[in-house]
């Protein structure tokens, strides 16, 4: 494992690839207790101007930062975590969707790290401004 006080701005530290399918969104909804029915529904995401069934933001953050967390190995340590939601995530009913998050880092000084997130879907990102801070 790299030692995390070895890190340079611009180096990424980790590369996922997301595959959300519509059950993933049943489930997250499950655990969150948000059964909003744009997130599985694509009468009621249609009647109300989306382009289709959206993941839930929150479900979208979270995996997005757990990256960073497998790269630093205690969760414990990410003591700041932000996003701008800027676009949503539309899950295909047959297809589902790939979700692609890129860590890079961002600054290093004596508290830690902070990590910048790309986190993109069809092309374009999905969060802005995406920014982990991690301890030493």
């Amino acid at each position: 494992m790299t030692v995390i006080v070895d890190l340079t701005v611009g180096d990424i530290i980790a590369e996922k690839t997301f595959h959300l399918t519509r059950d993933s969104l049943v489930r997250y909804a499950g655990a969150s207790g948000d059964f909003n029915p744009i997130h599985y529904r694509d009468d009621v995401a249609e009647s109300v101007g989306l382009p289709g069934v959206l993941a839930h933001g929150m479900l979208t953050m979270g995996f997005a930062v757990q990256p960073v967390v497998d790269f630093i190995g205690d969760s414990g340590k990410v003591v700041d975590y932000q996003v701008k939601f800027t676009r949503p995530v539309v899950v295909d009913g047959t297809d589902g969707a790939d979700v692609t998050v890129v860590a890079k880092v961002g600054a290093v000084d004596a508290a830690g790290a902070r990590i910048d997130l790309t986190v993109a879907y069809g092309g374009q990102t999905v969060l802005g401004k995406a920014q982990v801070r991690v301890t030493l």
